[in-house]
Protein backbone atom coordinates (compact mmCIF):
# COMPACT_ATOMS: atom_id res chain seq x y z
CA UNK A 1 0.00 0.00 0.00
CA UNK A 2 1.28 3.41 -0.41
CA UNK A 3 2.15 5.56 2.36
CA UNK A 4 2.59 9.30 2.99
CA UNK A 5 5.45 9.98 1.49
CA UNK A 6 3.95 8.50 -1.85
CA UNK A 7 0.80 10.82 -1.51
CA UNK A 8 3.30 14.04 -0.88
CA UNK A 9 5.11 12.98 -4.27
CA UNK A 10 2.06 12.39 -6.03
CA UNK A 11 1.00 15.92 -4.74
CA UNK A 12 3.94 17.38 -6.14
CA UNK A 13 3.23 16.13 -9.27
CA UNK A 14 -0.17 17.40 -9.66
CA UNK A 15 0.87 20.85 -9.14
CA UNK A 16 3.47 20.67 -11.58
CA UNK A 17 1.03 19.32 -14.37
CA UNK A 18 -1.87 21.73 -13.59
CA UNK A 19 -1.09 24.04 -16.49
CA UNK A 20 -2.39 22.36 -20.37
CA UNK A 21 -0.11 22.06 -22.99
CA UNK A 22 0.54 23.17 -26.44
CA UNK A 23 -1.77 21.54 -28.81
CA UNK A 24 0.70 20.46 -30.89
CA UNK A 25 2.07 18.22 -27.92
CA UNK A 26 -0.92 16.19 -27.64
CA UNK A 27 -2.41 13.15 -29.31
CA UNK A 28 -5.69 11.48 -29.40
CA UNK A 29 -7.52 7.97 -28.73
CA UNK A 30 -10.85 7.16 -30.64
CA UNK A 31 -13.02 3.85 -30.93
CA UNK A 32 -15.37 6.09 -32.96
CA UNK A 33 -17.85 6.65 -29.94
CA UNK A 34 -15.86 9.07 -28.18
CA UNK A 35 -12.25 11.00 -28.35
CA UNK A 36 -9.53 11.10 -25.67
CA UNK A 37 -6.60 14.00 -25.70
CA UNK A 38 -3.58 12.34 -24.21
CA UNK A 39 -0.73 14.35 -22.81
CA UNK A 40 3.10 14.68 -23.22
CA UNK A 41 2.89 13.91 -19.44
CA UNK A 42 1.02 10.85 -19.14
CA UNK A 43 -2.15 11.97 -18.49
CA UNK A 44 -5.40 12.22 -20.15
CA UNK A 45 -6.46 15.61 -20.32
CA UNK A 46 -10.38 15.26 -22.14
CA UNK A 47 -12.77 12.74 -22.35
CA UNK A 48 -16.33 12.52 -22.83
CA UNK A 49 -18.86 10.11 -22.19
CA UNK A 50 -20.66 8.24 -23.09
CA UNK A 51 -19.99 9.89 -26.83
CA UNK A 52 -18.39 12.90 -28.59
CA UNK A 53 -20.99 15.84 -27.52
CA UNK A 54 -21.71 14.16 -24.09
CA UNK A 55 -20.30 16.11 -21.26
CA UNK A 56 -16.61 15.41 -20.29
CA UNK A 57 -15.62 13.16 -17.19
CA UNK A 58 -11.69 14.24 -17.69
CA UNK A 59 -12.03 17.46 -18.25
CA UNK A 60 -8.21 19.28 -16.90
CA UNK A 61 -7.73 20.80 -20.76
CA UNK A 62 -10.83 23.21 -20.02
CA UNK A 63 -8.75 24.11 -16.26
CA UNK A 64 -11.93 21.56 -14.65
CA UNK A 65 -11.26 17.94 -12.56
CA UNK A 66 -10.86 14.54 -13.70
CA UNK A 67 -7.32 13.22 -14.02
CA UNK A 68 -5.75 9.46 -15.40
CA UNK A 69 -2.08 9.76 -15.29
CA UNK A 70 0.57 7.46 -14.91
CA UNK A 71 4.18 8.56 -15.61
CA UNK A 72 7.58 7.65 -14.44
CA UNK A 73 8.90 8.81 -10.76
CA UNK A 74 11.26 11.40 -11.20
CA UNK A 75 12.60 13.72 -13.72
CA UNK A 76 11.67 12.43 -17.61
CA UNK A 77 10.91 13.48 -21.45
CA UNK A 78 8.63 11.53 -23.53
CA UNK A 79 7.61 11.53 -26.97
CA UNK A 80 5.95 8.92 -29.04
CA UNK A 81 4.20 8.07 -32.16
CA UNK A 82 1.21 5.85 -33.79
CA UNK A 83 1.46 2.09 -34.96
CA UNK A 84 0.95 2.96 -38.36
CA UNK A 85 -2.61 2.65 -39.44
CA UNK A 86 -4.03 3.27 -36.05
CA UNK A 87 -4.69 5.30 -33.26
CA UNK A 88 -2.54 3.16 -31.01
CA UNK A 89 -0.32 5.56 -29.45
CA UNK A 90 3.18 4.29 -28.49
CA UNK A 91 4.56 6.52 -25.54
CA UNK A 92 8.17 6.67 -24.50
CA UNK A 93 9.62 8.39 -21.56
CA UNK A 94 13.22 8.74 -21.20
CA UNK A 95 14.20 8.87 -17.11
CA UNK A 96 17.63 9.73 -15.89
CA UNK A 97 18.16 6.18 -15.88
CA UNK A 98 15.78 4.76 -17.89
CA UNK A 99 13.93 3.78 -21.04
CA UNK A 100 9.77 3.16 -20.69
CA UNK A 101 7.19 2.65 -23.31
CA UNK A 102 3.70 3.09 -22.57
CA UNK A 103 0.89 1.64 -25.27
CA UNK A 104 -2.60 4.07 -25.14
CA UNK A 105 -5.50 3.43 -26.85
CA UNK A 106 -9.63 2.96 -26.93
CA UNK A 107 -10.65 -0.43 -27.11
CA UNK A 108 -11.85 -0.37 -31.09
CA UNK A 109 -14.12 -0.33 -32.07
CA UNK A 110 -16.16 1.34 -29.04
CA UNK A 111 -19.73 0.57 -27.62
CA UNK A 112 -22.08 2.86 -27.36
CA UNK A 113 -22.72 2.31 -23.48
CA UNK A 114 -19.32 1.60 -22.74
CA UNK A 115 -15.52 2.71 -23.09
CA UNK A 116 -12.44 0.94 -22.08
CA UNK A 117 -8.72 2.87 -22.03
CA UNK A 118 -6.04 0.54 -22.08
CA UNK A 119 -2.50 0.82 -21.02
CA UNK A 120 0.47 -1.73 -21.67
CA UNK A 121 3.56 -0.36 -19.17
CA UNK A 122 7.06 -1.80 -20.01
CA UNK A 123 10.50 -0.62 -18.67
CA UNK A 124 13.25 -1.37 -21.37
CA UNK A 125 16.63 -0.50 -19.42
CA UNK A 126 16.43 -1.89 -16.15
CA UNK A 127 13.52 -1.64 -13.35
CA UNK A 128 11.21 1.47 -12.90
CA UNK A 129 8.89 2.69 -10.37
CA UNK A 130 5.79 5.33 -11.90
CA UNK A 131 3.33 7.36 -10.08
CA UNK A 132 0.12 7.56 -10.75
CA UNK A 133 -3.62 9.24 -10.04
CA UNK A 134 -6.99 8.16 -10.99
CA UNK A 135 -9.89 10.93 -10.36
CA UNK A 136 -13.24 10.65 -12.27
CA UNK A 137 -15.11 13.80 -12.44
CA UNK A 138 -18.25 13.76 -14.56
CA UNK A 139 -20.35 16.53 -15.87
CA UNK A 140 -17.04 18.37 -17.22
CA UNK A 141 -14.94 18.05 -13.86
CA UNK A 142 -17.39 19.62 -11.60
CA UNK A 143 -19.26 16.07 -10.32
CA UNK A 144 -17.05 14.21 -8.56
CA UNK A 145 -17.26 10.64 -8.14
CA UNK A 146 -16.35 8.51 -5.90
CA UNK A 147 -16.32 6.88 -3.48
CA UNK A 148 -13.75 4.38 -4.14
CA UNK A 149 -13.99 0.98 -3.34
CA UNK A 150 -12.01 -2.28 -4.16
CA UNK A 151 -13.53 -5.60 -4.86
CA UNK A 152 -11.33 -8.53 -5.85
CA UNK A 153 -8.39 -6.83 -8.76
CA UNK A 154 -10.53 -4.20 -9.17
CA UNK A 155 -11.76 -0.88 -8.09
CA UNK A 156 -15.07 0.68 -8.47
CA UNK A 157 -17.03 3.74 -8.55
CA UNK A 158 -19.89 5.62 -9.81
CA UNK A 159 -20.33 9.59 -11.14
CA UNK A 160 -23.08 11.04 -12.38
CA UNK A 161 -24.75 7.88 -13.62
CA UNK A 162 -22.32 5.96 -15.08
CA UNK A 163 -19.64 3.57 -13.42
CA UNK A 164 -16.03 2.79 -13.73
CA UNK A 165 -13.71 -0.63 -13.08
CA UNK A 166 -10.14 -0.19 -12.96
CA UNK A 167 -7.43 -2.93 -12.61
CA UNK A 168 -3.89 -3.48 -12.55
CA UNK A 169 -1.03 -4.56 -10.59
CA UNK A 170 0.23 -1.90 -8.66
CA UNK A 171 0.41 -0.48 -4.56
CA UNK A 172 -3.08 1.47 -4.59
CA UNK A 173 -5.03 2.79 -1.66
CA UNK A 174 -7.94 5.99 -1.91
CA UNK A 175 -6.10 9.48 -1.84
CA UNK A 176 -6.99 12.26 0.57
CA UNK A 177 -10.43 12.50 -1.40
CA UNK A 178 -12.72 9.62 -1.58
CA UNK A 179 -13.30 10.12 -5.20
CA UNK A 180 -9.22 10.03 -5.77
CA UNK A 181 -6.58 6.83 -6.08
CA UNK A 182 -3.05 7.01 -6.44
CA UNK A 183 -0.63 4.12 -6.98
CA UNK A 184 2.91 3.06 -7.57
CA UNK A 185 3.72 0.71 -10.36
CA UNK A 186 6.54 -1.22 -9.65
CA UNK A 187 8.42 -2.20 -13.02
CA UNK A 188 10.47 -5.40 -13.65
CA UNK A 189 12.70 -4.95 -16.80
CA UNK A 190 11.21 -6.79 -19.69
CA UNK A 191 7.55 -7.84 -18.01
CA UNK A 192 4.82 -5.30 -19.32
CA UNK A 193 2.22 -4.16 -17.02
CA UNK A 194 -1.32 -3.87 -18.24
CA UNK A 195 -3.88 -1.51 -16.90
CA UNK A 196 -7.74 -0.88 -17.61
CA UNK A 197 -10.03 1.27 -17.01
CA UNK A 198 -13.95 0.35 -17.99
CA UNK A 199 -16.67 3.32 -17.79
CA UNK A 200 -20.11 2.14 -18.92
CA UNK A 201 -23.63 3.49 -18.01
CA UNK A 202 -24.71 -0.14 -16.01
CA UNK A 203 -23.19 -1.05 -13.22
CA UNK A 204 -20.94 -3.65 -13.07
CA UNK A 205 -21.89 -7.38 -12.34
CA UNK A 206 -19.46 -9.50 -10.64
CA UNK A 207 -18.35 -10.56 -13.99
CA UNK A 208 -14.67 -10.70 -14.47
CA UNK A 209 -13.01 -7.94 -15.57
CA UNK A 210 -11.60 -8.27 -19.11
CA UNK A 211 -8.54 -9.83 -20.31
CA UNK A 212 -6.32 -7.09 -21.19
CA UNK A 213 -4.89 -9.49 -23.74
CA UNK A 214 -7.90 -9.80 -25.67
CA UNK A 215 -8.76 -6.57 -25.65
CA UNK A 216 -5.51 -5.68 -27.38
CA UNK A 217 -5.78 -8.19 -29.77
CA UNK A 218 -9.51 -7.17 -30.96
CA UNK A 219 -8.30 -3.58 -31.00
CA UNK A 220 -5.56 -4.36 -33.23
CA UNK A 221 -7.17 -6.60 -35.44
CA UNK A 222 -10.41 -3.95 -36.15
CA UNK A 223 -7.59 -1.24 -37.06
CA UNK A 224 -5.86 -3.44 -39.83
CA UNK A 225 -9.43 -3.90 -41.58
CA UNK A 226 -10.48 0.06 -40.86
CA UNK A 227 -7.74 1.61 -42.54
CA UNK A 228 -6.55 0.67 -46.46
CA UNK A 229 -2.94 0.54 -47.63
CA UNK A 230 -2.49 3.51 -49.39
CA UNK A 231 0.52 1.33 -51.21
CA UNK A 232 0.45 3.75 -54.20
CA UNK A 233 -0.28 7.11 -52.70
CA UNK A 234 2.65 9.36 -52.10
CA UNK A 235 3.48 10.09 -48.31
CA UNK A 236 1.69 6.86 -47.46
CA UNK A 237 2.15 6.49 -43.73
CA UNK A 238 0.89 10.26 -42.94
CA UNK A 239 -2.24 9.28 -45.71
CA UNK A 240 -3.18 6.00 -43.31
CA UNK A 241 -2.91 8.19 -40.21
CA UNK A 242 -5.58 10.21 -41.58
CA UNK A 243 -7.20 7.69 -42.44
CA UNK A 244 -7.14 6.26 -38.77
CA UNK A 245 -8.66 9.64 -37.34
CA UNK A 246 -11.44 9.73 -39.80
CA UNK A 247 -12.39 6.08 -39.27
CA UNK A 248 -11.84 6.84 -35.46
CA UNK A 249 -14.08 9.75 -35.50
CA UNK A 250 -16.37 8.25 -37.56
CA UNK A 251 -20.10 6.56 -35.65
CA UNK A 252 -21.53 3.91 -36.14
CA UNK A 253 -24.20 6.09 -38.04
CA UNK A 254 -21.94 6.98 -40.60
CA UNK A 255 -21.22 10.43 -39.32
CA UNK A 256 -17.38 11.80 -38.31
CA UNK A 257 -17.19 14.66 -35.70
CA UNK A 258 -15.35 17.78 -36.64
CA UNK A 259 -13.39 17.33 -33.93
CA UNK A 260 -12.84 15.79 -30.13
CA UNK A 261 -12.84 19.18 -28.48
CA UNK A 262 -14.26 22.28 -27.72
CA UNK A 263 -13.37 25.86 -26.84
CA UNK A 264 -9.66 25.92 -27.93
CA UNK A 265 -9.19 29.25 -28.96
CA UNK A 266 -7.79 29.78 -32.77
CA UNK A 267 -6.65 32.74 -31.71
CA UNK A 268 -6.23 34.36 -27.84
CA UNK A 269 -8.48 36.51 -26.31
CA UNK A 270 -10.06 36.77 -29.51
CA UNK A 271 -13.54 35.21 -28.68
CA UNK A 272 -13.43 32.87 -31.18
CA UNK A 273 -13.80 29.42 -29.52
CA UNK A 274 -16.21 26.92 -31.30
CA UNK A 275 -17.64 23.38 -30.08
CA UNK A 276 -16.67 21.20 -33.23
CA UNK A 277 -17.81 18.24 -31.35
CA UNK A 278 -20.84 17.45 -34.05
CA UNK A 279 -21.01 16.30 -37.43
CA UNK A 280 -20.98 18.67 -40.21
CA UNK A 281 -22.88 18.25 -43.53
CA UNK A 282 -20.22 19.81 -45.55
CA UNK A 283 -17.08 18.02 -43.66
CA UNK A 284 -19.11 14.79 -44.16
CA UNK A 285 -18.93 15.19 -47.91
CA UNK A 286 -15.13 16.03 -47.76
CA UNK A 287 -14.62 13.15 -45.75
CA UNK A 288 -16.43 10.97 -48.35
CA UNK A 289 -14.42 12.41 -51.62
CA UNK A 290 -11.02 11.44 -49.59
CA UNK A 291 -12.59 7.52 -49.28
CA UNK A 292 -13.41 7.57 -53.23
CA UNK A 293 -9.97 9.11 -53.91
CA UNK A 294 -7.94 6.28 -52.20
CA UNK A 295 -8.41 2.17 -53.26
CA UNK A 296 -9.64 0.55 -49.79
CA UNK A 297 -11.50 3.78 -49.03
CA UNK A 298 -14.94 2.56 -49.94
CA UNK A 299 -16.55 2.17 -46.71
CA UNK A 300 -15.53 5.80 -45.80
CA UNK A 301 -17.17 7.27 -48.96
CA UNK A 302 -20.13 4.70 -48.19
CA UNK A 303 -20.73 5.93 -44.48
CA UNK A 304 -20.59 9.65 -45.91
CA UNK A 305 -23.33 9.22 -47.99
CA UNK A 306 -25.30 7.04 -45.81
CA UNK A 307 -25.28 9.56 -42.88
CA UNK A 308 -25.61 12.65 -45.82
CA UNK A 309 -28.85 10.91 -47.03
CA UNK A 310 -30.53 10.40 -43.76
CA UNK A 311 -30.04 13.94 -42.63
CA UNK A 312 -31.06 15.36 -46.22
CA UNK A 313 -34.04 13.49 -47.04
CA UNK A 314 -35.15 13.67 -42.90
CA UNK A 315 -34.96 17.45 -43.13
CA UNK A 316 -35.40 18.62 -46.85
CA UNK A 317 -34.91 22.12 -47.52
CA UNK A 318 -34.39 22.92 -43.37
CA UNK A 319 -31.33 20.67 -43.40
CA UNK A 320 -28.95 22.02 -40.74
CA UNK A 321 -25.44 22.87 -41.69
CA UNK A 322 -24.21 20.23 -38.45
CA UNK A 323 -26.16 17.71 -36.26
CA UNK A 324 -25.24 15.86 -33.27
CA UNK A 325 -24.33 11.89 -35.03
CA UNK A 326 -27.40 10.47 -34.28
CA UNK A 327 -29.17 12.90 -36.12
CA UNK A 328 -30.60 15.38 -33.36
CA UNK A 329 -29.84 19.72 -33.28
CA UNK A 330 -26.90 20.75 -31.86
CA UNK A 331 -27.56 22.59 -28.73
CA UNK A 332 -27.52 26.25 -28.50
CA UNK A 333 -23.99 27.84 -27.56
CA UNK A 334 -23.48 28.49 -23.64
CA UNK A 335 -21.17 28.35 -21.12
CA UNK A 336 -19.85 26.36 -18.62
CA UNK A 337 -18.47 28.36 -15.62
CA UNK A 338 -14.97 26.96 -16.42
CA UNK A 339 -11.68 28.35 -16.58
CA UNK A 340 -10.80 27.45 -20.19
CA UNK A 341 -7.86 26.80 -22.02
CA UNK A 342 -5.67 29.04 -21.51
CA UNK A 343 -6.79 32.42 -23.66
CA UNK A 344 -10.22 31.19 -24.58
CA UNK A 345 -13.11 30.83 -23.07
CA UNK A 346 -15.33 27.33 -22.43
CA UNK A 347 -18.03 26.96 -24.82
CA UNK A 348 -19.66 24.64 -25.48
CA UNK A 349 -22.95 24.48 -28.18
CA UNK A 350 -22.85 25.74 -31.71
CA UNK A 351 -24.76 28.65 -33.16
CA UNK A 352 -24.69 27.16 -36.74
CA UNK A 353 -28.01 25.33 -35.96
CA UNK A 354 -29.93 28.18 -36.91
CA UNK A 355 -27.85 29.03 -39.94
CA UNK A 356 -28.94 28.02 -43.80
CA UNK A 357 -25.85 27.32 -45.80
CA UNK A 358 -26.50 27.11 -49.55
CA UNK A 359 -23.09 25.14 -50.44
CA UNK A 360 -23.90 22.26 -48.34
CA UNK A 361 -26.69 21.34 -50.84
CA UNK A 362 -23.55 21.55 -53.81
CA UNK A 363 -21.33 19.83 -51.91
CA UNK A 364 -24.38 16.94 -51.20
CA UNK A 365 -24.94 17.30 -54.80
CA UNK A 366 -20.77 16.82 -55.46
CA UNK A 367 -20.74 13.56 -52.81
CA UNK A 368 -23.79 11.99 -54.48
CA UNK A 369 -22.24 11.85 -58.16
CA UNK A 370 -18.73 10.62 -56.76
CA UNK A 371 -21.02 7.76 -55.46
CA UNK A 372 -22.70 7.30 -58.70
CA UNK A 373 -19.75 7.54 -60.71
CA UNK A 374 -18.44 4.26 -58.43
CA UNK A 375 -21.84 2.71 -58.96
CA UNK A 376 -22.17 2.56 -55.11
CA UNK A 377 -25.46 5.35 -54.90
CA UNK A 378 -28.98 3.61 -54.13
CA UNK A 379 -31.87 4.74 -54.75
CA UNK A 380 -32.17 6.38 -51.66
CA UNK A 381 -28.82 8.25 -52.80
CA UNK A 382 -31.19 9.38 -55.91
CA UNK A 383 -34.11 10.50 -54.04
CA UNK A 384 -31.62 12.73 -51.53
CA UNK A 385 -29.99 13.98 -54.72
CA UNK A 386 -33.09 15.22 -56.07
CA UNK A 387 -34.17 16.75 -52.85
CA UNK A 388 -30.92 18.87 -52.95
CA UNK A 389 -31.38 19.78 -56.47
CA UNK A 390 -34.86 20.82 -54.99
CA UNK A 391 -33.39 23.09 -52.67
CA UNK A 392 -30.64 24.71 -54.33
CA UNK A 393 -33.90 26.03 -57.36
CA UNK A 394 -35.60 27.15 -54.24
CA UNK A 395 -33.91 29.20 -52.21
CA UNK A 396 -30.45 29.62 -54.47
CA UNK A 397 -31.13 34.01 -54.57
CA UNK A 398 -31.41 33.82 -50.66
CA UNK A 399 -28.43 35.24 -48.68
CA UNK A 400 -26.77 32.72 -46.56
CA UNK A 401 -23.72 32.24 -43.79
CA UNK A 402 -21.36 30.15 -46.54
CA UNK A 403 -18.61 28.35 -45.83
CA UNK A 404 -16.83 30.72 -43.17
CA UNK A 405 -20.68 30.53 -41.48
CA UNK A 406 -20.33 34.51 -41.38
CA UNK A 407 -23.31 37.43 -41.73
CA UNK A 408 -25.45 36.62 -44.66
CA UNK A 409 -24.60 37.52 -48.32
CA UNK A 410 -25.24 35.98 -51.70
CA UNK A 411 -21.73 34.18 -51.48
CA UNK A 412 -19.98 33.32 -54.28
CA UNK A 413 -18.54 30.39 -53.20
CA UNK A 414 -21.32 29.01 -52.14
CA UNK A 415 -23.42 29.27 -55.74
CA UNK A 416 -20.37 28.02 -57.87
CA UNK A 417 -20.19 25.03 -55.31
CA UNK A 418 -23.81 24.20 -56.43
CA UNK A 419 -23.13 24.60 -59.78
CA UNK A 420 -20.38 21.99 -59.84
CA UNK A 421 -22.93 19.69 -57.97
CA UNK A 422 -25.53 20.23 -60.50
CA UNK A 423 -22.85 19.68 -63.24
CA UNK A 424 -21.80 16.94 -61.43
CA UNK A 425 -24.95 15.21 -60.74
CA UNK A 426 -26.28 15.56 -64.26
CA UNK A 427 -23.06 14.07 -65.65
CA UNK A 428 -24.01 11.10 -63.69
CA UNK A 429 -27.58 9.88 -64.89
CA UNK A 430 -29.69 12.68 -63.33
CA UNK A 431 -32.81 11.32 -63.89
CA UNK A 432 -34.57 13.14 -66.99
CA UNK A 433 -37.64 14.95 -64.83
CA UNK A 434 -35.07 17.17 -62.74
CA UNK A 435 -31.23 16.41 -64.90
CA UNK A 436 -31.94 18.60 -67.87
CA UNK A 437 -32.91 21.45 -65.28
CA UNK A 438 -30.09 20.99 -63.10
CA UNK A 439 -27.78 21.71 -66.23
CA UNK A 440 -30.17 24.25 -67.10
CA UNK A 441 -30.09 25.83 -63.75
CA UNK A 442 -26.13 25.39 -63.42
CA UNK A 443 -25.85 27.98 -66.52
CA UNK A 444 -28.11 30.15 -64.99
CA UNK A 445 -26.50 30.51 -61.56
CA UNK A 446 -22.81 30.52 -63.24
CA UNK A 447 -24.42 33.61 -65.74
CA UNK A 448 -25.67 35.32 -62.75
CA UNK A 449 -22.45 34.68 -61.03
CA UNK A 450 -20.20 36.07 -64.10
CA UNK A 451 -22.32 39.36 -64.03
CA UNK A 452 -22.38 40.10 -60.40
CA UNK A 453 -19.21 38.51 -58.87
CA UNK A 454 -16.22 39.17 -61.09
CA UNK A 455 -13.55 41.23 -59.95
CA UNK A 456 -12.20 43.92 -62.42
CA UNK A 457 -9.36 42.14 -62.67
CA UNK A 458 -10.79 38.74 -64.21
CA UNK A 459 -10.64 37.25 -60.53
CA UNK A 460 -14.22 35.52 -59.14
CA UNK A 461 -14.22 37.97 -55.33
CA UNK A 462 -16.33 37.12 -52.22
CA UNK A 463 -19.55 38.14 -52.82
CA UNK A 464 -21.93 40.94 -54.87
CA UNK A 465 -20.39 44.13 -53.09
CA UNK A 466 -16.98 42.17 -51.53
CA UNK A 467 -14.27 42.77 -53.99
CA UNK A 468 -12.03 41.19 -52.02
CA UNK A 469 -10.38 37.41 -52.98
CA UNK A 470 -10.77 34.39 -50.51
CA UNK A 471 -9.27 30.86 -50.90
CA UNK A 472 -12.72 28.99 -50.68
CA UNK A 473 -13.33 29.90 -54.68
CA UNK A 474 -10.50 27.65 -55.47
CA UNK A 475 -12.88 25.01 -55.15
CA UNK A 476 -14.70 26.12 -58.07
CA UNK A 477 -12.40 24.84 -60.47
CA UNK A 478 -11.25 22.12 -57.98
CA UNK A 479 -14.82 20.69 -57.69
CA UNK A 480 -15.48 21.36 -61.78
CA UNK A 481 -17.72 24.40 -62.05
CA UNK A 482 -14.90 25.44 -64.23
CA UNK A 483 -11.89 24.26 -66.11
CA UNK A 484 -8.55 25.30 -64.66
CA UNK A 485 -7.67 26.01 -67.79
CA UNK A 486 -10.57 29.11 -67.52
CA UNK A 487 -9.09 32.73 -67.42
CA UNK A 488 -11.52 33.05 -64.20
CA UNK A 489 -9.79 30.12 -62.70
CA UNK A 490 -6.47 30.89 -63.47
CA UNK A 491 -6.67 34.99 -62.17
CA UNK A 492 -8.21 33.35 -58.98
CA UNK A 493 -5.43 31.05 -57.89
CA UNK A 494 -2.89 33.57 -58.56
CA UNK A 495 -4.74 36.43 -56.50
CA UNK A 496 -5.26 33.82 -54.20
CA UNK A 497 -1.40 32.96 -53.79
CA UNK A 498 -0.37 36.79 -54.09
CA UNK A 499 -3.26 38.50 -51.24
CA UNK A 500 -3.53 35.45 -48.94
CA UNK A 501 -0.31 34.09 -48.70
CA UNK A 502 2.48 34.32 -46.22
CA UNK A 503 5.56 32.24 -45.91
CA UNK A 504 3.87 29.96 -47.92
CA UNK A 505 0.68 29.58 -45.77
CA UNK A 506 -2.71 30.87 -46.92
CA UNK A 507 -5.37 32.75 -45.01
CA UNK A 508 -9.09 32.41 -45.53
CA UNK A 509 -9.48 36.10 -47.07
CA UNK A 510 -8.04 39.47 -45.86
CA UNK A 511 -8.90 41.49 -42.75
CA UNK A 512 -9.65 45.37 -43.44
CA UNK A 513 -6.80 47.50 -41.84
CA UNK A 514 -5.44 44.37 -40.62
CA UNK A 515 -2.24 42.07 -41.69
CA UNK A 516 -2.25 38.48 -42.82
CA UNK A 517 -2.23 36.81 -39.38
CA UNK A 518 -3.32 39.21 -37.05
CA UNK A 519 -6.79 37.96 -36.38
CA UNK A 520 -6.52 34.17 -37.33
CA UNK A 521 -4.23 31.50 -38.20
CA UNK A 522 -3.17 30.47 -41.77
CA UNK A 523 -6.37 27.56 -42.54
CA UNK A 524 -4.31 24.16 -43.70
CA UNK A 525 -7.22 23.47 -45.60
CA UNK A 526 -6.46 26.61 -47.74
CA UNK A 527 -3.71 25.25 -48.38
CA UNK A 528 -4.49 21.50 -49.52
CA UNK A 529 -7.24 23.30 -51.73
CA UNK A 530 -4.02 24.89 -53.50
CA UNK A 531 -1.75 21.81 -53.92
CA UNK A 532 -5.66 20.10 -55.42
CA UNK A 533 -5.89 23.50 -57.89
CA UNK A 534 -2.34 23.23 -59.16
CA UNK A 535 -2.29 19.72 -59.86
CA UNK A 536 -5.13 19.87 -61.94
CA UNK A 537 -4.25 22.66 -63.55
CA UNK A 538 -0.68 20.29 -64.43
CA UNK A 539 1.50 22.51 -62.30
CA UNK A 540 2.71 19.19 -60.35
CA UNK A 541 5.85 21.47 -59.25
CA UNK A 542 4.19 23.85 -57.32
CA UNK A 543 1.23 21.08 -56.26
CA UNK A 544 3.92 19.10 -54.73
CA UNK A 545 5.24 21.87 -52.44
CA UNK A 546 1.97 23.38 -51.17
CA UNK A 547 1.23 20.09 -50.27
CA UNK A 548 4.98 18.78 -48.58
CA UNK A 549 4.32 22.28 -46.78
CA UNK A 550 1.42 22.22 -45.36
CA UNK A 551 2.00 18.41 -43.74
CA UNK A 552 4.28 19.69 -42.16
CA UNK A 553 2.54 21.55 -39.90
CA UNK A 554 0.75 18.89 -37.94
CA UNK A 555 1.90 18.23 -34.04
CA UNK A 556 4.10 16.02 -32.88
CA UNK A 557 1.94 13.03 -32.90
CA UNK A 558 1.06 13.99 -36.79
CA UNK A 559 -2.42 15.35 -36.00
CA UNK A 560 -4.00 18.69 -37.42
CA UNK A 561 -6.22 21.53 -36.07
CA UNK A 562 -7.68 23.89 -38.12
CA UNK A 563 -5.74 26.87 -38.16
CA UNK A 564 -1.67 27.32 -37.57
CA UNK A 565 0.04 30.27 -35.95
CA UNK A 566 3.01 31.12 -38.98
CA UNK A 567 5.26 32.80 -36.51
CA UNK A 568 5.00 30.50 -33.88
CA UNK A 569 4.97 27.20 -35.47
CA UNK A 570 1.65 26.21 -32.85
CA UNK A 571 -1.90 24.53 -33.98
CA UNK A 572 -4.37 26.57 -33.18
CA UNK A 573 -8.28 25.65 -32.67
CA UNK A 574 -9.82 22.49 -31.97
CA UNK A 575 -8.21 18.92 -31.87
CA UNK A 576 -7.75 16.96 -34.47
CA UNK A 577 -9.90 18.84 -36.92
CA UNK A 578 -10.71 16.20 -39.75
CA UNK A 579 -11.13 18.12 -42.77
CA UNK A 580 -8.23 19.06 -42.95
CA UNK A 581 -7.23 15.22 -42.76
CA UNK A 582 -9.59 14.55 -45.29
CA UNK A 583 -7.86 16.97 -47.99
CA UNK A 584 -4.69 15.54 -47.12
CA UNK A 585 -5.85 12.44 -48.36
CA UNK A 586 -7.44 13.84 -51.60
CA UNK A 587 -4.51 16.14 -51.96
CA UNK A 588 -2.18 12.84 -51.88
CA UNK A 589 -4.04 10.67 -54.21
CA UNK A 590 -3.89 13.63 -56.67
CA UNK A 591 -0.22 13.57 -56.28
CA UNK A 592 0.14 10.26 -57.05
CA UNK A 593 -1.64 10.69 -59.92
CA UNK A 594 -0.05 13.19 -61.63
Amino acid sequence: MCHGAMDDEIARAAVQLASPHELRDYAVLADGIRGALMDPDGGTAWLCFPGWSDPATFAGLLGSGGSYRISPHGRFVSGGYYEDGTLIWRRRFVTEDNVIECREALAYPGENERCVILRRIEALDGDASLLGTLQLAHDYGRQRGGPWRSEGDAWLCSSGGFHARWHGRCATTVGSEASKLDFRVLLRQGEPQDFVLELQCKEFGRDTPPHAGELWHRTEEAWRSAVPSCEAVPAGRDVRRSFAVLRGMTTPSGGTVAAATTALPERAEAGRNYDYRYVWVRDTCYIGHAGAAVKGGEPILDDAVRWTCARILADGRNAMPAYQPDGSPVPKPSSLGLPGYPGGSDTIGNRVRDQFQLDMFGEVLLLLANAASQDRLDADGWRAAEVAFGVIAERQGEKEAGIWEVDPDRWTHSRLICVAGLKAIAQQGAPRRWGTEAISLADHLLSEIDRTCLHRSGRWQRAPGDERVDASLLLAEIRGALSPEDSRSIATRRAVAQDLCEDDYLYRYAHPGHQLGQDEGAFLICNFWMSLACLRAGDVQQGAQWFERTRASCGSAGLFSEEYDVAQHQLRGNLPQVFVHALLIEAAAELGRA
